[in-house]
């Protein structure tokens, strides 16, 4: 039991203590004074304040670093940031942080800060239970150092693989690694912190291994460590010594000398205000050695009192155990309704944790207190050790596993550099000749496109002005016959009628009522249709202002051709108020060239669900509007099309003005202004 209560307790304190022992920096309080990087870096980092503020001043610190330059300082900050989101335990923020910096890092091969992301993905891991992660991204880390300069990180990254050893029961590999770590700082300076946690971490595996003198002797030297000024007071270095030794003295079962190492480590300055979990662990394990010696002052308050604070800091792991202490505590004094309670508590949270060590503790102490049920709990105690035991070889493999096959992507990689490296010297010349070549061939092939467009712009112009004046032709063609139907009207048609009416007229001399009537009725008919025909005549020799001119006509066409052909919809709006007829050709053909090579553009690249083309009059130019709401482009790049260059120099020529909004995702819209007091013709010539 002892035992087992003793890994359980270790487990999760030393997760704690090497976490945030690594990640933590020298406490600062300062006054926020403006948006300063550095401040939002020192108050993320200020243990006085609570998490909710100094998770906000991270928040605003990475802000600022996301918005910077990448570079190596940059990469720096983010490392900053990630620290600041481990020690709060913001664990999503800290992962997608460090996942950023090795992008960075692997981007511009900076091997040094691959080396710490690496290591900062296995904490995160770790942190999660995932320890086949949380080891590969270690191992990956210790794979990356090839310069013995490196030994004190390098001596960093194997505690962490250490410590993850250890948690999954691999007692021996953990020591090896320790061992190695000893071996790598033996020479090098200002390695104190290194020392600690390594005597710490030895002093805890000689503990499992029931090895007590040498957990002892392991154990005294942390502890020696801890007074070292180097160590920040809020890792709480002595307090955590303390404890160890104490759990040593309580598993060999010196009950009153572990009893006095805890109550030294509760005496440690500031501890429940910097490690209130490690404060709870020490008061419940000074509760259970005091219980262990019979003492019974102040239990089982004491008990009551760590398990509050435990529940309080959502530390589940210690809230086990401080139900299992209460159970064995109940168990003692004969209230067996009460040990069965808080045993029974303690393997529903196990359960609910799926921790299989606390699993087994909770049912080996169930079999004590419910001798009754003894055999089911022993049959289910030894059907989960024994797949416990599977596991942990499963994890030990898995993790061999792991390095045989990060080593042999290593293995690979390196051939695949040295063929990668070897093709580039043997093909270099080639694609060097072959782009030489490709230049020479594209240029030839641009001279002779530039050749083609002109032609071919000179050709349009040809085919505008033969459709302007085929549109011409077809108009006189309609006036003139306008004029011959309005002349054989009024000279023909109208003169039979008035003959007609002259001829009614003579019926006057007949006096009798039928002949009267009839003749009434006549010659109001032939008033009727006289009138009406006049005016007919008046319409037909009459030029209406409302009737479409050539260039609208022509217009009209491209946009039904392009609403015909494309999917997009186009709306058109043409202002009635433009006089069409005083504009020169050469404005309407370019109006007419520019809105061409706007649809082409827009059918072409921009994707676009709607297009608005308006053509309107204000004061005294002429406005050109063409908008769509495609994919639209940065106006500040350089084009390799002409299209733009074209557009641009029709409007130079018609003396107008071309301006262009763009932006990606968010449409194109072009305005092109032409003064028409400028273009003004008196003459009906270029109609």
């Amino acid at each position: 039991m002892k035992n087992t209560l003793f890994l359980i307790t270790a487990y999760f304190f030393i997760l704690f203590f090497f976490g945030c022992s690594k990640k933590s920096t020298k406490q600062t309080t300062i006054s926020p004074s403006g948006d300063s990087l550095d401040l939002y870096f020192v108050l993320a980092n200020d243990f006085n304040l609570d998490k909710d503020k100094r998770f906000d001043f991270t928040k605003k610190a990475f802000n600022i670093v996301i918005s910077q330059k990448e570079d190596s300082l940059n990469r720096v900050n983010l490392f900053k940031v990630a620290n600041r989101y481990y020690n709060i335990n913001k664990w999503n923020e800290f992962n997608k942080t460090v996942y950023l910096v090795l992008d960075q890092a692997q981007e511009v091969k900076d091997t040094l800060q691959q080396i710490k992301a690496y290591t900062y993905l296995g904490d995160y891991y770790d942190s999660q239970a995932i320890s086949d992660s949380a080891f590969m991204f270690y191992y990956k880390a210790e794979k990356l150092f090839t310069k013995p300069k490196n030994n004190i990180v390098l001596g960093k990254i194997l505690i962490s693989k250490a410590n993850l050893q250890y948690r999954i029961g691999d007692f021996l590999g953990s020591q090896n690694t320790v061992f190695n770590v000893l071996r790598k700082i033996k020479d090098e300076n200002k390695v104190n912190n290194l020392l600690y946690d390594s005597y710490n971490l030895l002093g805890l595996i000689y503990n499992e291994l029931g090895e007590y003198d040498n957990a002892m002797i392991y154990a005294n030297k942390a502890l020696i460590m801890s007074d070292d000024k180097s160590i920040p007071i809020e890792f709480q270095s002595k307090a955590s010594a303390l404890n160890n030794i104490g759990f040593v003295y309580l598993n060999s079962q010196k009950y009153s000398l572990s009893q006095k190492y805890f109550k030294s480590g509760l005496e440690q300055q500031n501890l429940i205000k910097f490690k209130p979990a490690l404060y709870a662990v020490l008061l419940d394990n000074f509760a259970y050695a005091k219980f262990k010696t019979n003492e019974t002052e102040n239990l089982p308050d004491l008990f009551f009192k760590a398990l509050d604070l435990k529940e309080s800091l959502k530390f589940t792991s210690g809230v086990f155990i401080s139900k299992i202490h209460l159970s064995e505590y109940y168990a003692s004094i004969k209230d067996t309704v009460k040990a069965i309670k808080y045993s029974q508590e303690a393997l529903v949270l196990a359960r609910k944790t799926k921790v299989s060590r606390d699993i087994l503790v909770a049912l080996k102490q169930l079999a004590v207190v419910r001798p009754q049920n003894a055999s089911l709990y022993s049959k289910e105690y030894i059907k989960i050790n024994e797949q416990l035991q599977k596991a942990e070889r499963k994890i030990g493999d898995k993790f061999t596993r792991i390095e045989y096959e990060t080593d042999q992507i290593k293995d690979k990689n390196s051939d695949l550099e040295t063929q990668n490296r070897n093709l580039v010297y043997i093909f270099s010349f080639v694609i060097l000749l072959g782009i030489f070549l490709y230049i020479i061939k594209a240029q030839k092939a641009k001279n002779k496109e530039l050749v083609y467009i002109q032609q071919q712009q000179k050709t349009n112009e040809e085919i505008y002005n033969l459709m302007i004046s085929q549109q011409s032709t077809i108009e006189v063609n309609r006036v003139k016959e306008r004029k011959r139907l309005a002349q054989e009207l009024h000279d023909g048609v109208l003169g039979k009628m008035f003959g007609i009416r002259m001829n009614l007229d003579g019926l006057n001399r007949f006096k009798d009522e039928l002949a009267m009537d009839q003749r009434d009725n006549y010659i109001v008919e032939l008033k009727n249709v006289e009138q009406d025909i006049r005016e007919i005549s008046h319409d037909l020799s009459k030029e209406k202002s409302g009737l479409i001119n050539n260039f609208v006509a022509i217009v009209e066409d491209l946009f039904e051709e392009q609403r015909k052909t494309f999917k997009s919809k186009l709306i058109s709006n043409i202002d009635s108020d433009i006089k069409w007829e005083l504009i020169v050709n050469s404005i309407k053909i370019n109006l007419y060239r520019i809105i061409q090579e706007s649809l082409q553009n827009i059918n072409k690249y921009a994707y676009a669900d709607t297009i608005i083309i308006e053509l309107k009059k204000q004061d005294k130019t002429l406005l050109l509007i063409i908008s769509d709401d495609g994919i639209g482009f940065d106006t500040k790049l350089k084009r390799k099309g002409i299209g733009l260059q074209n557009i641009i120099s029709r409007t130079k020529d018609c003396n107008g003005t071309f301006d262009i909004e763009s932006k990606k995702n968010s449409g194109t819209t072009i305005t092109i202004t032409v003064p028409l007091e400028q273009k003004i013709n008196t003459s009906n010539n270029d109609k």
